[in-house]
């Protein structure tokens, strides 16, 4: 007796990154967008190498997060302006990363904002996914695909207009609106720093930006920041040892040995003496 196997056909697998549109076509919002995304990466950076000495972490800046699979895909991703995910390769495959796939990778941002260039009625939308009884498929809100869907830890939403900027923590399956801390801030607890608003020049734009400090508020500096700064440290250590050369010499060393005992020339010792 022959028994009959019907074949069975296994629907295609879930696209990756590759397959996936890197962008819907919409244009930037605004100008202060890509600085703003710039400024957080640039300052952030030396803290996430620290908590990530392998450097497994990824940072989206306007890139889109697909969560549910549409046609056309687009319409399944949403695009923080800035978002950071712990714990997973920059690279994929040793690909550049098109865009970031919940259903491949399985782990949501840790942090996302938006940059809203009006009132941040669009950041704020809660419609849930819905269909209705004709099968037309209502788009669901940004708030509600980052609370409900993604989960991502804390969503900032930054007004540019008006600098007004909320930060949400998802916290027992909602997003609970945070209040600031004295200074002003909202804290970050995984990665021991705080989001705030900071009033300063930026490639050559004075306004509102938003920025790190850490937890003993001390604002995280970016490269050339953190550049000016050694400078200046160098600067006073050196000045320091320069007013060192007449005190060693009264102590009744000689010329030599003040050169020795502080990384000097002899020249150098005796230009501060004449001088």
């Amino acid at each position: 007796m022959t028994q009959s196997i019907d074949r069975v056909v296994l629907p295609p697998p879930f696209p990756d990154h590759t397959q996936l549109p890197e962008s819907d076509g919409s244009f930037v919002k605004n100008f202060q967008e890509h600085p703003q995304s710039i400024l957080l990466t640039d300052s952030i950076g030396p803290v996430l190498q620290q908590i990530h000495p392998d450097g497994h972490y990824a940072i989206g800046q306007d890139c889109g997060i697909y969560w549910r699979e549409t046609d056309p895909p687009e319409k399944g991703a949403e695009a923080p302006d800035w978002f950071y995910v712990p714990n997973v390769p920059p690279k994929l495959d040793g690909e550049i990363r098109r865009s970031y796939v919940i259903w491949r990778e399985y782990i949501a941002p840790l942090i996302a904002l938006e940059f809203a260039s009006g009132n941040g009625e669009e950041e704020r939308d809660q419609t849930p996914l819905s269909r209705s009884e004709e099968g037309k498929v209502t788009k669901p809100g940004k708030f509600w695909v980052y609370e409900q869907i993604i989960r991502i830890a804390y969503y900032g939403i930054y007004e540019i207009k008006t600098g007004n900027l909320e930060v949400y923590e998802f916290l027992k399956g909602f997003y609970h609106k945070m209040k600031p801390n004295e200074r002003g801030h909202y804290p970050i607890e995984p990665l021991g720093i705080e989001l705030g608003l900071w009033q300063g020049t930026y490639q050559n734009q004075n306004q509102l930006w938003l920025r790190w400090w850490d937890n003993q508020g001390n604002l995280l500096l970016i490269g050339n920041e953190r550049a000016e700064v050694e400078h200046a440290r160098a600067q006073k250590a050196e000045q320091a040892i320069f007013e060192a050369v007449p005190r060693f010499l009264k102590m009744g060393l000689t010329v030599e040995q003040v050169a020795e005992a502080l990384s000097l020339s002899v020249e150098q010792v005796r230009q501060q003496v004449e001088g």
